[in-house]
């Protein structure tokens, strides 16, 4: 199974590790530093800005086999090979206060990223609570939504009831933009952001400076906003626990979940066992 692989990019929360616990298990990092050894690129990539990709790599132990670094589902990427950062494509602000006004019916919070660690919000509620708590970051609450549209930024979020989702999905869908997508990243996760942004984007344009053909990527994914990534490369996997429709869009499905490190299991059975590692 591909003869030639070059790299391995993977979604992170709920496909390489517990979106609860955030925690990498030994066997997972065993088989990325063996990657590593034998000379296959790795690489993340992630809804979550960079800052806390990195934050979380470093905790692993990760620097030196981790050489891509994929943010805000392909707005960032970081190549620890040519030591190069690029971002691609923005919500224009009247895009932002386009897509307020779309979700106003619905009583949701929004929230998005702000530069120097904060996270912008109009109330604290439980779920917003529990994101920031996650990522650790300063929660900034705003009775004026103006203040969501000063400048671009790379999305908007919306923690919805997992009991909603499927309403609400249908709605946006019913007035989609041609400026900008809306996509599922977790169950209870809905983001807006450029139509034009994609985690496959980004790891062609990684692929593009390191000389590496798409076909020779392996891309593990759970979600929605990886289904682009899982598509484009030369081999897409879903995790077991993945939502319906990554899973009919990828080639393979691993045979264990996330937390049974199933990532690390499908890297065994069909990269090293074949080749004798």
């Amino acid at each position: 199974m591909m003869e030639n692989l070059q790299l391995v990019i993977c979604d992170i929360d709920n496909t390489l590790v517990s979106a609860h616990t955030h925690e990498m298990q030994p066997y997972t990092k065993e088989v990325i530093r063996k990657l590593h050894a034998h000379g296959i690129h790795f690489g993340l990539a992630s809804g979550r800005p960079l800052d806390e990709i990195e934050a979380q790599v470093k905790r692993w132990g990760l620097q030196e086999e981790t050489t891509l670094l994929l943010g805000l589902n392909g707005c960032q990427l970081w190549d620890g090979n040519h030591k190069r950062l690029d971002s691609y494509y923005l919500l224009e602000t009247a895009w932002i206060k386009e897509i307020l006004e779309l979700m106003e019916p619905f009583d949701l919070n929004p929230y998005m990223y702000l530069d120097g660690g904060r996270f912008l919000a109009t109330r604290m509620d439980e779920m917003v609570q529990y994101s920031a708590n996650k990522v650790g970051k300063k929660i900034i609450l705003v009775d004026d939504t103006r203040e969501f549209y000063k400048e671009k930024n790379a999305k908007l979020m919306f923690r919805i009831a997992e009991d909603k989702m499927p309403e609400i999905e249908a709605y946006v869908k019913q007035h989609e933009s041609n400026h900008y997508k809306a996509f599922k990243t977790q169950t209870t996760m809905l983001e807006f952001a450029n139509r034009n942004v994609s985690k496959a984007f980004a790891m062609k344009e990684y692929c593009k400076h390191n000389d590496i053909a798409v076909q020779d990527v392996m891309a593990f994914g759970d979600m929605s906003n990886d289904n682009d990534m899982l598509e484009a490369s030369g081999l897409g996997v879903c995790l077991l626990n993945g939502s319906d429709d990554t899973k009919a869009i990828a080639d393979m499905i691993t045979e264990k979940t996330c937390d049974e490190e199933g990532f690390a299991h499908f890297i065994e059975q069909y990269v090293f066992t074949p080749r004798g590692w």
